[in-house]
């Protein structure tokens, strides 16, 4: 896969910044981590995060197997390069993959051999034409291709879930 730099808002690096201070979203936080481990238990997987965007991917809300897992943790943050939320920033949009290995655009990604991913979801934080960040699960055991449709519905429902608590919490409106 072609690493595609994010344009994650149309923003000048200086305006993104404000809007992220404007929605309270300066570092990880309980409360995203909360919606990760939810959203990981819908989607029965062992991987989900709300990844915003700076020069890494920072993964502000974030679910990763602990403990005795035969599932590797991962940390808060990720090189642009890697992973699939950086296309989901760039589209704009939703994107679902039941089995990354049968899009040969996705399937050289460097998480897959580093986590083992090979199915993934994820969809756009959107506030006002700009895109804050992405939510997404991963796991490491690919789906049939009929789940997609479901898959597609369920992140975009936990995106707006995010979207609709951040607007909320920073009285912004939606």
């Amino acid at each position: 896969m072609n690493a595609r730099t994010p344009d994650s808002s149309h923003l000048e690096p200086a305006e993104h910044a404000a809007l992220l201070r404007a929605f309270g979203l300066n570092g990880p936080e309980p409360e995203l981590d909360a919606f990760a481990a939810q959203l990981a238990k819908e989607a029965d997987v062992p991987y989900a995060m709300i990844n915003i965007f700076g020069s890494a991917q920072q993964f502000f809300g974030l679910h990763t197997p602990q403990g005795d897992s035969e599932w590797p943790t991962i940390g808060r943050s990720m090189p642009l390069e890697h992973g699939f939320c950086p296309e989901v920033v760039a589209r704009r949009k939703a994107l679902v993959l039941p089995d990354v290995f049968s899009h040969p655009r996705f399937a050289g990604n460097p998480v897959i051999d580093q986590i083992g991913i090979r199915t993934y979801a994820g969809a756009p934080l959107i506030h006002d034409g700009s895109v804050l960040g992405t939510v997404c699960f991963v796991g490491p055991v690919e789906r049939d291709l009929s789940t997609g449709r479901e898959s597609l519905a369920l992140i975009k429902q936990r995106a707006d879930d995010v979207m609709t608590f951040l607007c909320r919490r920073s009285g912004l409106r939606p």
